[in-house]
């Protein structure tokens, strides 16, 4: 079982769970994606298989010729998977991997804010707005010693460009998953604006749990033949109604009360 997908993210809304609690929740595009490589121990070193998300504009010679003509996919990613040999190349993986329940690890490029100062980017307070330090508001303040070190500490916290980095929130909850459509609503945010990549992983509790269990697609659709088809249920019903009605009325009854007010119109 492969231990996750890319996906887009589609926005943000807010849902009602089984307790009534309203909760903000983010909507998901998770896949589908095709396996366009199955990597080995004996031929890599490791066993991962990788997964392509998305539609490109163009796509270079050499990789139409590692796609294998399944198409001009744009983001391809590698997975680490349990056994390979339950892989083929082409295979679609979507949302059907995941159910309402699991545990998930999201991974996203944040949104870029640009160059930032210090009370931004960091959380400072700023100078003090007395004692004539007027324009100390958002000063960052002192960087370093005199002749101890005598030079400024590298990884000092100062102003600089802030956010587009790849960020992962672990611990996110699958609140509704929607393999027909493609979609999964997880709640709380996930890193990256909208229609940005994300990678979407089982966290370890949701892992091991998931490896032995078949696809929500394929319960679903065993559910689907269980269930009688709508043009039988009506029937069914029409006939239980007909039933019970000649049940409750005598034989002879309804005839006779219909026939009454025929024989009068005739005199």
């Amino acid at each position: 079982m492969i231990e996750g997908l890319l996906g887009r993210k589609v926005g943000m809304l807010q849902v009602f769970d089984k307790d009534g609690r309203v909760r903000g929740a983010t909507v998901i595009e998770a896949g589908p994606c095709l396996v366009t490589q199955i990597k080995s121990a004996t031929r890599d070193g490791y066993e991962a298989v990788q997964l392509g998300f998305g539609t490109a504009k163009h796509v270079n010679k050499p990789m139409r010729g590692h796609l294998k003509r399944m198409g001009d996919l744009r983001h391809l990613r590698e997975f680490k998977v349990l056994d390979q040999d339950q892989h083929k190349l082409g295979d679609r993986v979507g949302a059907e991997i995941f159910q309402p329940g699991d545990v998930i690890d999201v991974t996203g490029v944040s949104i870029g804010r640009g160059f930032q100062g210090t009370v931004k980017r960091h959380g400072f307070h700023g100078g003090p707005k007395t004692h004539g330090q007027s324009d100390r508001h958002r000063a960052p303040g002192a960087i370093g010693a005199g002749n101890t070190p005598g030079r400024v500490y590298k990884g000092m916290r100062m102003s600089g460009h802030m956010g587009a980095e790849q960020v992962t929130v672990r611990g996110l909850e699958v609140l509704e998953s929607h393999p027909a459509r493609g979609l999964l609503i997880v709640a709380g945010s996930v890193p990256g604006a909208r229609n940005g990549l994300l990678k979407i992983r089982f966290s370890k509790e949701s892992l091991e749990a998931a490896r032995d269990r078949k696809p929500l697609a394929v319960e679903e659709k065993a559910e689907e033949e269980e269930e009688t088809p709508v043009a039988e249920a009506e029937e069914t019903a029409e006939a239980t109604v007909e039933e019970s009605t000649a049940e409750e009325t005598p034989a002879g009854a309804e005839p006779e009360a219909e026939a009454a007010p025929d024989e009068e119109a005739k005199e």
